[in-house]
């Protein structure tokens, strides 16, 4: 198990071994993912945003802005 020490700064060293499983890299931003009341995951930021096209396809009509307000309006009445 790797373990790492808070500096008085709030700064860890985050150990090789997590940091290379991790595939992290100099100047990588993580996140830190709340699981449960005192714990936590630790997840690499490391991708793009342009990562995440394509993962929602494009509707097969577009719709207006007025369209959506509806929608939005009718869920929202509903949940209530």
């Amino acid at each position: 198990m790797a373990t790492a020490t808070l500096t008085s700064k709030g700064q860890i060293t985050i150990p090789s071994a997590v940091r290379s499983a991790l595939g992290l890299a100099t100047g990588d931003r993580i996140e830190f993912v709340e699981l449960a009341e005192g714990q936590f995951t630790i997840i690499p930021a490391t991708k793009s945003v342009k990562a995440l096209k394509g993962m929602v396809s494009k509707p097969a009509r577009p719709i207006s802005i007025e369209q959506m307000n509806r929608a939005i309006a009718k869920r929202g009445a509903r949940a209530r």
